[in-house]
């Protein structure tokens, strides 16, 4: 084992470890308070373990295999004894596995538990990315005093809800994870993943929708079809918000995040009602993805979360550290969104131009959307893959507007929440519009720095539609120029319109679609930054 310690070291660039002789003991029964046990491994330096801080991760993907090498190993290596749940229903655990539903109750029994352990070592730290931060949110309002710290990573208290929404159904994310945990005991499911991965793509084409589970996994899907007909504010989903337990969380908080990332915005909605609640919290943003295998968190664990379970102060830094992308560095602030980035607009100009000078008189500028050849998602927000990406090949692509700013002669800074206007009408009462901000550098290649999508109804209307895009902190340097894509899609990030005003589970008719996006004195569409000067 010290050779997969080994790799882990270099791959992660960590410090040398205290140990690399670690003990784990197996499939420890964790009583639930239904009578429910659930399995769980201790991992511990052979020597000493039982004196040392707990790292809890409760863990819907096993608690075996690489996983767990990447998970404990370091830490248990590194200061803490690791204790890794299997959650509800799998990997051995008992009842069943309802996604993201029953993470209060048995995350409360287990604390209990884990207290009242002879070896727990007095002091709990809460670990863990995506679903795994996501379980620490469930049961924030109500820690022990034994809880010492929550280090939640590219996760969010309300997890699921972000990609529900009846203006813009986020289609991919929730679809592919529900794929993957409806075939991961699967014998061989490690060795098939990359025919599983062709399967769902081919799936998330599928007419109706509510067959697509089928052909990705062959067989119904109970989440999938949730994700499909329920809307973020059915009451199917009312009990796994638990955004109303944030501002009542009492220990300090380090939330990791990535500017690529599926549950950004929901994650800075937290870390600012931790701030705005005055409780001990801070942030880091960096340039990644969900999926990006990084050092930080095992580093925020040792540095941030070992001096809080010892009663000692973090090392001093700022609230918050932002990666400031085009300037590739990173930055101090002391808030989300930080002071000094006044809101200020571009307007959509005729010929393709962008500007902070309002438009002038103008017809709009027209483009056909077929949802049969759907406007495809190009790097961006996605589960896996995505990130920056060259967006030339979908900039020449005729459902595709694009908007671009004359060459800044002094770099620009944008820090904080972006949105946009768009002046739009549609041939169909039903229609999207997907914005998208790009990075143009000296040599023509456009970059995606953000992007965001909102779903109308009653198009035919002219409609100024508001599209919130991801947050963002990025440099536009001078030399280069900012650029505004529209269109009416990113396909599979986000489901097709297929423009009849069916529900997205059901819908079998695809229906092209004229779209006009105005820019006239009445009608002056914008994206809108938080920015300092920005030159005409």
């Amino acid at each position: 084992m010290n050779l997969i310690s080994r790799l882990i070291e270099r791959r992660l660039e960590l410090p040398p470890p205290l140990t690399r002789d670690l003990a784990v003991r197996r499939d420890l029964r964790v009583p639930m308070r239904d009578g429910v046990e659930l399995l769980a491994d201790r991992w511990a330096p052979r020597a000493g373990g039982e004196a040392l801080p707990t790292a809890l991760i409760r863990c819907p993907y096993g608690r075996r295999g690489l996983l767990a090498q990447v998970l404990a190993r370091p830490l248990a290596e590194r200061g803490y004894q690791v204790l890794i749940q299997s959650t509800r229903g799998g990997f051995g655990s008992g009842g069943a596995f309802d996604p993201l539903r029953q993470e209060r109750e048995d995350g409360l029994a287990t604390l209990d538990w884990l207290i009242a352990q002879p070896w727990s070592g007095g002091s709990i730290v809460l670990v863990g990315m995506s679903y795994l931060g996501y379980v620490q949110w469930a049961v924030a309002d109500r820690l022990p005093p034994q809880v010492k710290a929550m280090i939640p990573q590219v996760s969010e208290s309300a997890l699921t809800l972000e990609f529900l929404r009846e203006d813009g159904l986020s289609l991919e994310t929730p679809f592919e994870w529900g794929a993957l945990i409806a075939v991961q005991e699967r014998r061989g499911a490690l060795l098939r993943r990359p025919f599983q991965t062709r399967r769902v793509r081919r799936a998330l084409s599928t007419l109706p929708l509510n067959r697509a589970d089928v052909v990705a996994v062959g067989r119904r899907s109970a989440y999938i079809q949730d994700v499909l007909a329920r809307p973020a504010g059915d009451p199917r989903w009312a009990g796994l918000d638990h955004r109303h337990r944030v501002a009542a969380t009492s220990v300090p908080v380090s939330s990791i995040a990535g500017w690529y990332d599926i549950f950004l915005p929901g994650q800075l909605r937290d870390f600012r009602a931790l701030q705005e609640a005055g409780r001990p919290a801070r942030l880091t943003v960096g340039p990644w993805t969900h999926a990006s295998f990084t050092n930080t968190a095992v580093i925020e664990a040792v540095e941030f979360g070992l001096a809080c379970a010892r009663g000692e102060r973090p090392p001093e830094r700022a609230p918050v550290r932002l990666y400031v992308t085009g300037e590739e560095t990173w930055r101090d602030f002391s808030s989300w969104p930080p002071d000094g980035y006044p809101e200020r607009r571009l307007h959509l100009q005729p010929d393709g131009g962008l500007s902070a000078a309002p438009p002038p008189g103008s017809e709009p500028d027209r483009y056909r959307y077929d949802p049969a050849d759907p406007t495809p998602a190009v790097g961006g927000v996605r589960m896996s893959g995505g990130g920056r990406a060259d967006n030339t090949a979908l900039e020449a692509r005729a459902d595709v507007l694009t908007y671009t700013t004359e060459v800044l002669d002094a770099d620009v800074e944008v820090v904080g929440e972006i949105g946009a206007e768009i002046w739009f009408r549609s041939s169909l009462a039903h229609a999207d519009v997907f914005v998208r901000l790009c990075d143009v550098g000296p040599d023509g290649r456009s970059v995606n720095v953000c992007d965001g999508l909102t779903s109308l109804s009653g198009a035919t209307t002219l409609t100024r539609a508001g599209v919130r895009l991801w947050p963002a902190a990025h440099r536009f340097r001078r030399g280069h120029r900012i650029r505004v894509q529209v269109s009416s899609g990113a396909f599979p990030r986000y489901a097709r319109n297929p423009g009849t005003g069916e529900p997205h589970a059901t819908a079998t008719t695809l229906r092209a679609a004229d779209q006009a996006v105005h820019h006239d004195p009445g009608h002056p569409s914008a994206v809108i930054l938080p920015a300092g000067d920005i030159a005409p």
